[in-house]
């Protein structure tokens, strides 16, 4: 058996899976995020202890005898996130999360600097690791002067379940510290945070063995001794590792809150100034590329709020068979966006409205534009490389055939549907740790789920979409200086 632990900003999820891959159960724990000012996001890491025990407990409770099979766990978490120890491993502060955007000034200032680009491939954006260090050097010197071991969430986890300090390549790469084509961390760009290699764990690949259970964890779980913890992945990497998202060409579109267009692929291919993320994937001599637009189910969600009608009743009103657009376009750009534009202070709109524009016509421009800004990640991906020949859905828009019809002639690619399954973190983090637990090929456990269905483009309404997604790039540099 094996185990795959996902510590995410909401809760820990535990999965259990055997030697081929069958789901034998999950369970999990829940936790909360603090707010304590304006922009801020932070948690306790022993919260996040309290949750996997949780979490563990609820899968021991059901499956005892699995549980005590388990030879290999692996990690999969939440980015991005600052979490200070002192030399004797105790925690100064709380972790300051992800989707804190205290630091913004911080992150411009290294931006500045055109060694972060150069060296990681990527933009230094606010939610990074490296500008929150600046933060509290700043801002709380006393605690900066303390530091001994900055880890990522997961790894904080590691730490506790093995007593070691490790990371891994694609959490990693989002720290803006690491030579993500070297997948080594930079002496120059730690300096340049008044920090050192020093201050930071080891490193492995995701698929390599990054520790052992501590006995006493094993003793309380009923597991053996020796059971290996994978180096595991950053979420999305993890999620893609459950996909089986890990070769060059293999893509998949994600319609959640958020939206992420992922790509695979064989060789490192930075574009900073696209804000394309180019980070290390969880397999050795892997990387993948990342466009990210910050709201996707969640444009949907705010025209479900407005109208008072559910989002499943506004997609009905379209039906299945996809519509050439109407004139009327919609940015998505809710609160900011990220890929291509790197711009937090831009917000949406409604463009060509007329009387004729009712509550349907409405729905149809926000499918539309949610689609548009995953078409902008495309051209940015292929700007920077990447060719991208089909992509497979996820996330809770993929619901809608309307919305992949929208996807599949936008981005002229056929959309895949996979089986009813659980492809995510918590599964892709299972693969790793049966990986390195056992030595397996690692493209050979990471395989694709099986294709229930194959949405196509819809050739005879290419020529109109191109239009609309045409009126839809015009239309950002129009309003910008109007939502600044």
């Amino acid at each position: 058996m094996y185990l795959g632990l996902d510590l995410g900003t909401s809760g820990v999820k535990a999965m259990l899976i055997d030697g081929d891959q069958r789901i034998i159960g999950s369970a999990s724990g829940a936790l909360d995020v603090s707010r304590p000012h304006p922009g801020w996001s932070e948690q306790d890491p022993a919260h996040w202890i309290r949750a996997t025990e949780e979490a563990v407990a609820g899968l021991k409770a059901k499956f005892p005898k699995e549980l005590a099979a388990v030879k290999g766990i692996g990690l999969s978490g939440q980015m991005h996130g600052a979490t200070l120890l002192d030399a004797d491993n105790k925690v100064l502060r709380p972790c300051i999360l992800w989707n804190d955007t205290r630091s913004y000034e911080e992150a411009a200032k290294l931006d500045a600097d055109p060694r972060f680009r150069r060296v990681t491939g990527n933009i230094v954006f606010p939610g990074f690791t490296a500008p929150k260090l600046a933060w509290v050097k700043n801002n709380e010197p006393e605690t900066f002067a303390k530091v001994a071991k900055v880890l990522l969430p997961k790894d904080y986890l590691r730490l506790w379940l093995t007593g070691e300090h490790i990371s891994e390549m694609s959490d990693s790469a989002g720290t803006s510290w690491l030579d993500t084509g070297a997948r080594k961390w930079s002496a120059e760009l730690l300096a340049a945070t008044d920090l050192s290699e020093d201050h930071m764990p080891s490193l492995v690949e995701g698929t390599e063995p990054g520790g052992s259970l501590r006995s006493e964890l094993a003793s309380r779980w009923g597991m053996g001794h020796g059971v290996v913890v994978a180096g595991g992945a950053g979420d999305n990497a993890a999620s893609a590792c459950g996909m089986g998202t890990v070769a060059e060409g293999q893509a998949f579109v994600s319609l959640g809150t958020s939206g992420v267009l992922f790509a695979a692929n064989g060789s490192y291919l930075p574009k900073p100034e696209s804000a394309v993320h180019a980070f290390c994937h969880a397999l050795p001599n892997t990387w993948h590329q990342m466009g990210v637009i910050l709201s996707a189910t969640d444009a949907l969600n705010w025209h479900s709020h407005v109208t008072g009608k559910s989002a499943a009743e506004l997609t009905s009103e379209l039906g299945e068979t996809l519509k050439a657009p109407t004139g009327v376009t919609f940015l998505p750009y809710l609160s900011g966006e990220r890929t291509p534009h790197n711009d937090a202070q831009i917000r949406g709109a409604f463009i060509g409205l007329g009387h004729e524009s009712e509550r349907a016509v409405l729905t149809q421009a926000v499918i539309e534009g949610v689609t548009f800004a995953i078409r902008d990640n495309l051209e940015a991906l292929k700007s920077a490389g990447t060719s991208i020949s089909r992509v497979t859905a996820i996330g809770g828009g993929s619901r809608s055939r309307y919305w992949l019809a929208s996807i599949a002639t936008s981005l002229g690619v056929p959309v895949d549907i996979p089986a009813d399954g659980d492809f995510g973190a918590a599964f892709g983090a299972a693969r790793l740790g049966l990986i390195a637990a056992t030595g397996a090929d690692p493209i050979a456990v990471c395989q694709p789920p099986r294709t229930a269905e194959t949405v196509d483009p819809l050739s005879s309404l290419t020529q109109a979409h191109e239009a609309a997604y045409a009126r839809y790039r015009a239309a950002y540099p129009a309003i910008r200086s109007l939502t600044h």
